[in-house]
């Protein structure tokens, strides 16, 4: 592939869809948690969840205002289920352990920038093989708005040492897209949760499958 990364110096993914393939146990979780709160969730619910932190999706998934509290604490036991689910194991997004290899080889500048905890961070990516090759990750404990807001990308770029503008990202969720490219990153979609065009209409230059055969520059 070549065009979309042009200039770019450092790269940083999403995790959740894009490095590894958690969706299934994502959907899974808060279908559990709804049905607990006798919620009967929409066709593709889940896509309101996707690319937030778990206590801002509480709201849009249950359809009404929820306050502070109540929304950590659903969040908690999303979180709960996610956890007894993710036991099962982990799969990689098909190609990515082979790509973030290939780019720690080049000296290629790497990060992570994500809606999922720390402790989830750490334990997935270590998982399926990827997490030493990451030294700058930024969480959702280390911004104060999630997406799509551009704060946790612009942190990521800052860790990187790296302007917005130097930096590609690879995305799956629509307010991913939309985050990165307010901070003023190109941004590659992945299609493990949106479709090309819904991506690539939020603003990604063009959209992948998986990260075979895919290689640096982009």
């Amino acid at each position: 592939m070549t065009g979309a990364g042009a200039g770019a110096r450092g790269v940083v993914f999403d995790m959740d869809g894009v490095l590894i393939d958690s969706g299934a146990h994502h959907r899974d979780a808060w279908r559990l948690l709804l049905a607990e709160l006798g919620v009967s969730p929409a066709p593709e619910f889940w896509r309101l969840s996707i690319g937030r932190p778990a206590e801002e999706a509480v709201p849009l998934l249950l359809g009404r205002p929820v306050g502070a509290a109540e929304a950590a604490a659903l969040a908690r036991r999303k979180r709960a289920h996610y956890a007894r689910l993710a036991a099962r194991g982990m799969l990689p997004i098909p190609g990515a352990p082979a790509f973030v290899a290939a780019l720690a080889r080049q000296g290629v500048p790497r990060a992570v920038a994500t809606s999922a905890t720390r402790h989830d961070v750490e334990e997935l990516l270590a998982e399926v093989g990827v997490r030493r090759h990451f030294d700058v990750i930024v969480t959702a404990e280390d911004v104060r708005r999630g997406k799509p807001d551009p704060e946790v990308y612009v942190r990521a770029a800052e860790g990187l040492g790296l302007p917005p503008g130097g930096c590609v990202v690879f995305e799956d969720s629509v307010v991913g897209v939309r985050a990165a490219r307010t901070a003023g990153m190109r941004v590659i979609g992945v299609t493990s949760a949106h479709s090309g065009s819904e991506l690539e209409a939020a603003g990604a230059e063009r959209a992948i499958a998986d990260f075979e055969g895919v290689a640096w520059p982009v």
